[in-house]
Formats: structure tokens, C-alpha cells, sequence
């Protein structure tokens, strides 16, 4: 609900006037649109532009697309980009799909606790992860060590600094986005579909792939996109754990405007990403439509296509043999005849994937505790002498501090200008809804580093480069489309027939707003501005064009520290920032919870 609802009030009767109904969530989308355009229009647009301008001569020119053909560095970055980004978009639709399903189909309280599990990898920290998939697959690693130790093997494997590590660690990484992205489509399905199904002797897994499935496919392709563009902008994974030979054009973007102040061809190596992502979503919205993003239920297709139709029968057979070979095993008793095995296999690939996500997270807290002054597995234990010089050192501090402060500031923004947007959105009588609700969340679809690179671009000549304010409003803008999903989530509950009774009782629509509609998403607010926090707490590209140098947060210093020397130190240092972003997460989980129920009540 906006805060000058649906009409305005006159003797108790609402005005069917259409621009008063109309301009109030209008007025409420202004904040985010401007800040939008000033800080991420402008700078991407900049990007563009610079990608079609000689860099001596300022004239325009088509030399830095060509120079992408010119050499087969460029194209064979390209093709690790693409491959690794495909690859690891595939293995997270099969390995997530699951869990989504499980997520949305069990009881409440199995779904909560589903829901801890895969939001904790979430908000965790990419290089917490990054370096806890460095001391489990190095050479001297827990894997190694585990498969000498049983006599499978003479000498360490090279499982990192190659593109299978690469490829370990985006899985990681972004699997749990697409299960998030996936299963609010995957919620909305109804189940009497599948139990109708089920009376007219169809299987579980017949009714599984005919009819669930199918149903769901807007959520998987949602899910698949997010993944797919993430992945093509990402740059710290793969040059963690991929190394040199498996450079991503992503690190090569910030290698020319870092080394080589080549801005055009980084511009023209961005639209190129830039590109790639916006075909991709205009093709799903024109499939699909982008309101499914949004939650509701709107599918632009009329039907599962004869393609799509044709496609499950491989599936549903597949689906219908493995229920039979579970049959087999555990057949049912004679005093329940319908019972299904179908989600045996379910569960089993769902337990394996949340322990690839949740397990590795945690390797890094006995390796900070460990005497050793290298990385070793297992950890000699106990010493706080990490923990020590983490706190005695002026430069681990003021890195932190940074991050808090920048965080915190980032956060007040996001969510003020979020929450005004999110409220709006969910009035009404609101036009477009969906075109409204892409525009604020671009800055999730668009590859980080191309927005990086272009606000450098543009702070650069107002002396803004190395400052606090302006890399807290860059992180604002990242965290935006949080804000607007998690305030979007609780409003979408309010009762407006309490707005309706507090105008006949005379209250104006600002008092409404305030004494009514306010407390109620106030719990919600405090949530996005915790998960905006973490957003901008756990932010490494933003920080490497706009803090060049100063004001370094921490993960900046974990990313010099990482690329430098990897020791126990950082293990200390990804622990500690393990434990803020559970807290937050603690905490902002709860306020959600909260906030909802009053809601509901």
C-alpha cells in the first residue's frame, strides 16, 4: 500500500477519481527511479559510449570490437567465460532443482529449516567461500589429505588453480541463488493439480513431469538466467580457484582499466556482457514474462508447447522407472497402498546438495584456530594468535571499520529509498507493474563489474574516487533490489481493508500510514536494511574501482591478502566475518518472520 492510498476520502466515500488513485504510488517510485538513473544509468551508459570512442582521437570508431577478434586471448577468455557460465548454470538447475522442490512442498517446519540452510551459503561471504574451497581442495589440503590418508592416492591431486576448481566454486557459490529464484514460482503451483492426477491413475512421477514440472519451468528459467548472468560478470571465483589459465573476461575488463586505462575496449568487452544479458532477459520475458520475478502468476505462454511436451516424455520415464525401482525395494504395506517412494531419491540428492553448500563454510573456523604458520589439514589445534593479530593490526581494523561504516550508510539509503518503492509497487492500480519492477531490480541483472567500472568513470572526474560517500551510494545501489524483494514481501500481506476502516473513521492517509501501515512493515524495513548491510559488507568489485587504494574495506583486504599469500591469517579474518553476517542473518530473519506474522494476524 502507498502512503496517499487508492482515493482520497470525503464524507467516508472513496474518490473514483483516477489520477488520485494513480499519482500516489507514482510519487513513491520517483526516489528509486532518479537515484537509479544519476548513479546507474549514467555510469553504464557511460560505459557504452566509451566503447564506440577512440581513445587518442575521441572520434568514433568500431576498433574496439574488432580488437576483441584480434587476438585469441580475448576470444579464448570469451569461451572460458561462456563454458564456465553454461557449465555452472546446468549443474545448479539439477543440483537445485530439487532442494527448490523439497523447499516448497514439505511442512512448515522442514521448509524453515531448508530455508536456514540454503539462505545461510547465501549471505556468506564470496571469499569466505572462495578461500574455505582453497583449504579444502590445495594440496595440502582436507581432500588430500583424507584420500592419502585411506591409500587412494601417491601424490596430491590438482584440484584448484584449474578450471575444475573454477567450476567447484561458482557451483558453490551461485546454486543457492537459483533455488531462492526458483521456488516462489515452484510455491505458487497448486497440488490438487498433482493429487487430481493421482485419482485418475496417473503416477507420482507421470503427475511429477506432466503436470508439476511444466508448471515450474518459469521458475527454473528465472533461476537459470539470474545464474547464467552472474556468473559471466564474475571474477573472484575464477581467479581464486581457477588460476591463470582460466581467465574470465571479467578479470580482463578490470586488467584494462586498472593496468592499462584502455577504457574503450573495456567498454566494448562490458556491452558485450551487457548485451548478452539483456537478450537473455528479453527472451525470457517474452517467453515467460517477467512478472513471475515479481511473484505473481502471470505466464505469457499459452501451454507447454508440443517442444516442451515432447522434451518431458524423456523424463517422466525416467521419473516412473526410478519410482518403480524404489518400489521394488520398499514396497508398500498392505494398510497404506499409495504409499510413494517417488521423494526417496528427492531427498537423497537434496541432502548432498545442502551439504556441498553448508559443510565448506565452516572448514575455515578449526583452520583459524590451527598453530601452524602455513595451511595444513588437519589443523594442529588450539591457538588464538590469528584472532590476535587480526586485532592488533591498525590495518585489519580500519578495513573493518570502513566496512561497517560504508555498510551502514549503504543500508539507510537502500532502505529508504526501497521501502518507498516496494510500498508503491504493491498498491493498487499500479500500471506496469512489471516493467516498474525490472527497472529496479537492473542492477541485479547487470554484471557488477560493468556498473564498477563505469562509476569509476564518472566519480573519477568529481573527485569522488577513494571517498566513503561514494562508495556507500554504489553499494546502495547494489542493495536496492533486496530492499525492494524483502519489503515487497511483507507488504504484499497487508490488509487494506484496515487502511479502508481507519479513512471512515476520519484518519487522513498520512496518519493512516503512520499509525497503521508503518508498524506493521516497520519489522520488515529493519530486515532489508540488514540484508542491504550484508549486500554491501560482503561487496569486493564496487570497492576495487571506487576505494582505489583508500578507505579499503575488508573484503578488499582479503582479496589483496588472498592473491598475495594465502596463510591462517585470513582463515581468522573469514571466520570473523562469518560470524557478522550469521548474526545479521539471525537477526534480519527474524524481524522478516515477525514482520509477516503481524501481518497475517
Amino acid at each position: 500500500m502507498s502512503v496517499m492510498d487508492i482515493a482520497a476520502v470525503e464524507g467516508g466515500a472513496p474518490s473514483t477519481n483516477w489520477f488520485a488513485r494513480n499519482r500516489s504510488w507514482l510519487l513513491l517510485l520517483v526516489p528509486a527511479m532518479v537515484f537509479l538513473l544519476l548513479l546507474f544509468a549514467v555510469p553504464v551508459l557511460h560505459i557504452l559510449r566509451l566503447s564506440f570512442v577512440d581513445g587518442k582521437t575521441g572520434e568514433l570508431t568500431l576498433a574496439n570490437y574488432a580488437q576483441i577478434f584480434s587476438a585469441s586471448v580475448y576470444l579464448d577468455s570469451l569461451w572460458i567465460t561462456f563454458k564456465l557460465g553454461l557449465i555452472t548454470t546446468v549443474i545448479c538447475v539439477v543440483g537445485g532443482y530439487p532442494v527448490a522442490y523439497l523447499l516448497t512442498s514439505s511442512s512448515n517446519s522442514v521448509s524453515r529449516k531448508l530455508l536456514v540452510l540454503v539462505m545461510l551459503p547465501f549471505w556468506t561471504s564470496f571469499l569466505v567461500r572462495g578461500f574455505a574451497w582453497m583449504i579444502l581442495l590445495g594440496r595440502t589440503g582436507a581432500v588430500n589429505s583424507i584420500l592419502k590418508s585411506l591409500g587412494l592416492i601417491d601424490a596430491p591431486l590438482q584440484l584448484i588453480y584449474n578450471f575444475n576448481g573454477a567450476l567447484i566454486g561458482m557451483v558453490h557459490s551461485l546454486m543457492p541463488l537459483f533455488i531462492i529464484a526458483a521456488a516462489p514460482t515452484m510455491a505458487r503451483i497448486d497440488r490438487n493439480l498433482s493429487n487430481a492426477a493421482a485419482t485418475m491413475g496417473a503416477s507420482h512421477s507421470q503427475a511429477f513431469w506432466k503436470i508439476y514440472f511444466p508448471l515450474s519451468v518459469p521458475g527454473v528459467a528465472a533461476g537459470a538466467i539470474l545464474v547464467f548472468i552472474t556468473s559471466i560478470g564474475f571474477f573472484l571465483t575464477p581467479t581464486l580457484l581457477g588460476g591463470r589459465g582460466e581467465t574470465v573476461i571479467s578479470r580482463i575488463i578490470i586488467r584494462e582499466v586498472e593496468e592499462g586505462l584502455d577504457w574503450g575496449f573495456a567498454g566494448a568487452l562490458s556491452v558485450l556482457l551487457l548485451a548478452t544479458a539483456g537478450l537473455l532477459f528479453l527472451a525470457y520475458d517474452r517467453v515467460v514474462g517477467i512478472s513471475n520475478l515479481a511473484g505473481e502468476s502471470k505466464n505469457k505462454s499459452a501451454g507447454v508447447s508440443r517442444f516442451w511436451a515432447a522434451a518431458l516424455e524423456v523424463p517422466a520415464r525416467a521419473g516412473t522407472a526410478v519410482e518403480k525401482f524404489f518400489g521394488n525395494i520398499f514396497p508398500a504395506r498392505a494398510d497404506r497402498p499409495n504409499r510413494a517412494w517417488a521423494k526417496a531419491p528427492v531427498w537423497f540428492v537434496a541432502v548432498l546438495v545442502l551439504v556441498f553448500l553448508v559443510l565448506p563454510i565452516f572448514v575455515v573456523i578449526p583452520v583459524s584456530l590451527q598453530q601452524q604458520k602455513y595451511l595444513t589439514w588437519p589443523p594442529k589445534l588450539f591457538s588464538f594468535q590469528w584472532y590476535e593479530g587480526f586485532f592488533n593490526s591498525t590495518l585489519w581494523l580500519r578495513a573493518l571499520s570502513n566496512s561497517v561504516i560504508v555498510g551502514i550508510g549503504a543500508s539507510l539509503v537502500a532502505t529508504i529509498v526501497g521501502s518507498l518503492a516496494a510500498i508503491g509497487l504493491a498498491s493498487e492500480g499500479v500500471k506496469g507493474r512489471s516493467a516498474w519492477l525490472l527497472l529496479l531490480i537492473l542492477p541485479l541483472i547487470v554484471p557488477h563489474v560493468i556498473f564498477a567500472v563505469g562509476l569509476f568513470y564518472v566519480f573519477a572526474p568529481l573527485g569522488l574516487i577513494g571517498s566513503k560517500g561514494a562508495l556507500m551510494l554504489g553499494h546502495a545501489v547494489i542493495a536496492l533490489p533486496y530492499v525492494v524483494i524483502t519489503v515487497m514481501a511483507v507488504v504484499k500481506n497487508y490488509d487494506r481493508r484496515l487502511t479502508q476502516a481507519a479513512w471512515t473513521m476520519g484518519a487522513s492517509p498520512w496518519k493512516t500510514f503512520w499509525r497503521i501501515q508503518f508498524p506493521l512493515v516497520r519489522a520488515g524495513m529493519l530486515a532489508a536494511f540488514l540484508f542491504a548491510f550484508v549486500t554491501s559488507f560482503d561487496d569486493l568489485t564496487i570497492s576495487l574501482f571506487v576505494t582505489a587504494g583508500m578507505s579499503a574495506t575488508l573484503p578488499k583486504e582479503m582479496w589483496s591478502a588472498a592473491t598475495m599469500q594465502v596463510d591462517p591469517q585470513l582463515s581468522a579474518v573469514s571466520t570473523i566475518v562469518l560470524l557478522i553476517v550469521l548474526s545479521i542473518m539471525a537477526v534480519g530473519a527474524f524481524l522478516q518472520a515477525r514482520s509477516s506474522r503481524k501481518f497475517e494476524g
